[in-house]
């Protein structure tokens, strides 16, 4: 809702016409109306000017972008996932889904014979991608640290789903992850809701500082790999961003203004 003037405070109102502007366009566009490019284009600018004039004015608009999975969350959750076949499915999650970028829909529609072992890793084939760019093969290397490895946490889980459920779940066709209820039943194939919720889960139970959501493990790769010097072009292929993708600078996430900062040590 677009504030009125004098509220909060701030003495602010947005232009009447650029509100209108912008409600005509997005309500002929929703009914099916053609817009020409001209329209669409003056409504944008309309949009972004509204945008800069309520970050001027002090408001925020929405619940923000999605937290990023770090690494300090990592390790939280691989402490606090329990003993069971649902807790080595929770770690293979999320672990794996870090490392490629995952969005909930990808490890939702994953069969087993999407993820192979190589000898450097696993090989993720993504399928479910929305442009050409993000239906790749995502290669992913064992960690450094046993404790976090995405390797071989999708390897021990998938052991131990075979050994306690049987050979059924080693079928090519069958989902790479199983949806698991509170006694321990496998209950098939994971949707995409399913996913989210489960990554909102898993992460609640790690305590870690703000809740993560799908979309958190799909930032967390782009904001680590940044952090650590990756290459654009390399987090873009894992990640199947486009080269240079516009999205993907937008979720690169900074540590703080200081050191983390363009200018730091440059004098």
């Amino acid at each position: 809702m677009v504030p009125a003037a004098g509220q909060n405070g701030t003495g602010y109102a947005p232009s009447s016409a650029d509100t209108h502007l912008a409600a005509v366009v997005i309500g002929q566009h929703q009914g099916g109306v053609a817009v020409s490019g001209d329209d669409q284009a003056a409504a944008r600018k309309a949009l972004a000017g509204l945008e800069v004039r309520l970050l001027q004015a002090g408001e925020r608009r929405g619940r923000g972008q999605a937290v990023d999975a770090d690494i300090d969350g990592l390790y939280a959750i691989a402490c606090s996932c329990p003993d069971a076949l649902a807790g080595d499915r929770d770690q293979a999650l999320v672990f794996t889904g870090s490392h490629y970028a995952s969005r909930s829909q990808d490890p939702a529609s994953l069969q087993s014979s999407d993820v192979t072992l190589h000898p450097r890793g696993l090989v993720v084939a993504v399928l479910t991608g929305k442009t050409k760019h993000s239906v790749r093969n995502a290669k992913i290397g064992y960690a450094q640290d046993p404790e976090i490895c995405p390797v071989r946490a999708y390897i021990a889980y998938r052991e131990r789903l075979v050994a306690e459920h049987g050979t059924e779940w080693t079928d090519p066709s069958a989902p790479a992850f199983v949806g698991i209820d509170q006694h321990g039943h496998v209950t098939g194939g994971l949707v995409p809701d399913s996913v989210t919720r489960a990554v909102k889960r898993i992460s609640a139970r790690a305590d870690v500082p703000i809740s993560w959501t799908g979309h958190s493990l799909r930032i967390g790769l782009d904001s680590a790999g940044r952090r650590n010097g990756k290459d654009a072009i390399a987090i873009a292929d894992q990640g199947g961003w486009a080269r240079h993708s516009r999205s993907m600078l937008g979720y690169m996430q900074r540590e703080d203004g200081w050191d983390d900062n363009a200018s730091a040590g440059l004098t």
